[in-house]
């Protein structure tokens, strides 16, 4: 049997206290951060490592590669990806060729993982933000309009499925609002639900088929002012399965983010409770992974389904034109070059 966990890992090499770990509670996957990655030989060997403790083939490697501020594998020994504004900035002037080359760019981001044994990928964001909001997404985001960000996102997406890793949306039902960084403080969203059906979760139904998505710790208090989205029962099942629509593999937001509270046992099993099918740790804390480990239940059911129909998508390979995709990132990268940091209005 799997553990409904996704965990991360301390280092560059695999620890023997995670070793033992990953071989009695074979968790659903792993996630890598730059901790975790020096060279691309050491990726594969570390991933290979894992997946050996396991004692399986069947396991989710995470990364959160979106491009801009948030990629965990850089220059030199990876290629430089533009944040998701600079799309934004082309769709303005050009939406066919903004998502052709989100598309192109993410297929050839997927090529790019998958030879380093990483098969899923923690992108698109799909949140809307709005004046005054926190600026943790920022230029994270494809746009400040929902129709423009669920066709890039869609687009994103496309590249990765295309190249055999599954795309993860977040961060479902939307931290667009979000007075606050999630990851040092608990947010509280106060827009009333009709504002959040036609904007925030609007983004979210339109890419409701997406294999993977991952929670919001954000509170949404016209629907639960006692929990975040993450931990919450009602917002899991009247608006992301209800609502919106989401029927996909869903995992929770990292689980040693300051916006929770609690042990992380009672982490871990208040985002099964409240309807995820797995928990997400990301520290690489080994006390925190035990904790987390032992809060979880099995992969059943259909948590166990949607992780199955994850791991088909891992797969399936298409070929494409990897000259037109250099091409195409080439040129969203002087966008974003050429932006010096400034958001595109959309």
């Amino acid at each position: 049997m799997r553990s409904a966990y996704i965990t991360g890992l301390a280092g560059d090499t695999l620890q023997q206290g995670e070793r033992r770990l990953l071989a009695v509670t074979r968790p659903a996957g792993i996630i890598l951060f730059a901790r975790n990655c020096v060279s691309p030989d050491q990726i594969r060997q570390l991933v290979a490592d894992a997946k050996t403790a396991i004692g399986s083939d069947d396991v989710l490697v995470l990364i959160d590669q979106e491009g801009g501020r948030v990629q965990r594998l850089r220059p030199p020994h990876w290629r430089a990806l533009p944040p998701a504004a600079a799309y934004a900035a082309l769709y303005t002037m050009d939406p066919p060729a903004a998502t052709t080359a989100a598309t192109l760019a993410a297929r050839l981001t997927a090529q790019d993982l998958r030879a380093l044994g990483i098969n899923t990928n923690c992108t698109p964001v799909l949140d809307v933000p709005v004046p005054g909001a926190h600026s943790i997404i920022g230029d994270r985001a494809f746009g400040s309009n929902w129709p423009q960000i669920a066709a890039l996102g869609r687009a994103v997406a496309a590249g990765h499925r295309a190249g055999g890793v599954v795309p993860v949306i977040k961060h479902i039902p939307g931290h667009g609002r979000a007075n606050a960084d999630s990851h040092l403080e608990l947010p509280i969203v106060t827009t009333a639900r009709a504002d959040l059906e036609a904007t925030c979760f609007a983004a979210f139904h339109a890419l409701r088929d997406m294999p993977a998505a991952m929670t919001a710790h954000v509170v949404f208090s016209a629907i639960d002012r006692a929990h975040p989205a993450s931990t919450s029962a009602i917002v899991t099942e009247d608006v992301i399965r209800g609502k919106i629509g989401y029927d996909g593999f869903l995992m929770s937001d990292d689980l040693g983010m300051k916006a929770l509270s609690g042990s992380f046992v009672d982490r871990a099993a208040a985002v099964i409770r409240a309807g995820s099918d797995v928990a997400l740790h990301c520290g690489g804390d080994l006390a925190e992974m035990e904790a987390v480990a032992a809060g979880v239940p099995a992969l059943q059911g259909a948590a166990l389904r949607r992780f199955e129909q994850c791991l088909a998508v891992t797969r399936r390979v298409e070929p494409f034109d990897q000259a037109a995709a250099e091409s195409a990132l080439a040129r969203v990268l002087a966008i974003a070059a050429a932006s010096q940091g400034h958001h595109p209005a959309a």
